[in-house]
C-alpha cells in the first residue's frame, strides 16, 4: 500500500502528538515528509521523532521555509501553529494540489479569504479538512442549520492567566469572575486570534460568524476550557458540552480527521 504523504506546519506540542500517533501506528495509511516551524529546531524535533525504522528509506524532512515544504507536495498539509499562518498557507499549498487539515479555523472569520479559499481548493481538486479541536458535534449543528430558522450561542470559561495577552485582561481577574466579552464570533476571533478558533469552527458548521453569539467568561483559579454551543430551531435543541483540562484534545481530533479520511467507515 501507497502511504499518503503529511506535511506539519507548526511543531509545537500538538504536533508531537500527531508525531505520537504516526509512531504508534494509529495512521498507517499516512507518512510525514516535512515539517516547518518559526524554530528550525521545533520542525527537527518532530522530524526526529518519526524518522525512526519505519522511515528509514524516505526520512522527514525539517525545512527552513514554508516555501520548502510547500516543494515536498504532500497529499495533506497539517497546520497546527497560528490563523496567520493558515492565511500564508492556505492558497499556495491548494494551488499545489495539496489538501489542508486545519485547526486555526479562525483565519475563516474573514468571509472573503474563506470564499477564495472554497475557489481556489475546488478548482485545484484539494480540501479543507476543519478539525473539530476541543469541541464537536459539527453534524447536528449542519443538520439544524439546514432545516432553517436556526440560532446558535457559543459561550466558553477560562482562566484569567490564558487572557493574560489580550486586551481584556487586568489584575482583577484574577480574584473576580467577570463576562470579559460579549459579541459574534467574527469579533471573538478579532480580539482574541488564538483562543476562540473554535467559536468560528461552530459558527461555520451553523449560523456564520456575524450571526453566531458568543460569550467568553474569565473564572479565578479555573483549568482548561469549558465550552458550552446551543443550536436551537423549531424542532431541534442541541446542547453541546466540553470540557478539557489541556489542549491535547485538539491534536487528536488532527489524529481523528486523518483516521477519518482514509476510512471506508465514516464517523
Amino acid at each position: 500500500m501507497e502511504r499518503k504523504t503529511l506535511a506539519i506546519v507548526g511543531c509545537g506540542k500538538l504536533a508531537s502528538i500527531i508525531a505520537d500517533a504516526l509512531n504508534a501506528n494509529l495512521l498507517p495509511e499516512y507518512q510525514l515528509i516535512a515539517t516547518y516551524s518559526r524554530s528550525i529546531e521545533k520542525a527537527q524535533n518532530i522530524a526526529n521523532k518519526v524518522n525512526n525504522e519505519s522511515q528509514k528509506d524516505s526520512p522527514c524532512k525539517a525545512c527552513n521555509s514554508l516555501e520548502e515544504l510547500l516543494a515536498s507536495e504532500a497529499n495533506y498539509i497539517i497546520e497546527a501553529a497560528s490563523p496567520d499562518s493558515m492565511r500564508t498557507l492556505a492558497l499556495p499549498a491548494l494551488k499545489n494540489g495539496s489538501s489542508i487539515v486545519t485547526l486555526s479555523i479562525g483565519a475563516f472569520a474573514d468571509e472573503e479569504f474563506y470564499e477564495e479559499v472554497k475557489r481556489t481548493a475546488l478548482a485545484n481538486n484539494a480540501r479543507v479538512h476543519l478539525v473539530s479541536g476541543a469541541i464537536g458535534g459539527f453534524d447536528v449543528m449542519r443538520t439544524a442549520a439546514l432545516m432553517g430558522n436556526c440560532t446558535a450561542t457559543f459561550d466558553t470559561e477560562k482562566g484569567p492567566n490564558s487572557l493574560k495577552r489580550y486586551s481584556v485582561y487586568d489584575e482583577s481577574l484574577q480574584t473576580e469572575k467577570r463576562k470579559v466579552f460579549e459579541g459574534n464570533a467574527k469579533e471573538a476571533i478579532a480580539l482574541f486570534p488564538n483562543s476562540v478558533n473554535v467559536s468560528v469552527a461552530a459558527s461555520l458548521a451553523s449560523v456564520g460568524p456575524e450571526k453566531m453569539k458568543v460569550s467568553v467568561t474569565s473564572t479565578p483559579g479555573y483549568i482548561g476550557d469549558n465550552h458550552r454551543i446551543e443550536v436551537k430551531n423549531e424542532q431541534v435543541h442541541a446542547v453541546i458540552d466540553v470540557y478539557s483540562s489541556t489542549a491535547q484534545i485538539a491534536g487528536w481530533s488532527v489524529v481523528n480527521t486523518l483516521r477519518n479520511i482514509v476510512s471506508p467507515i465514516v464517523f
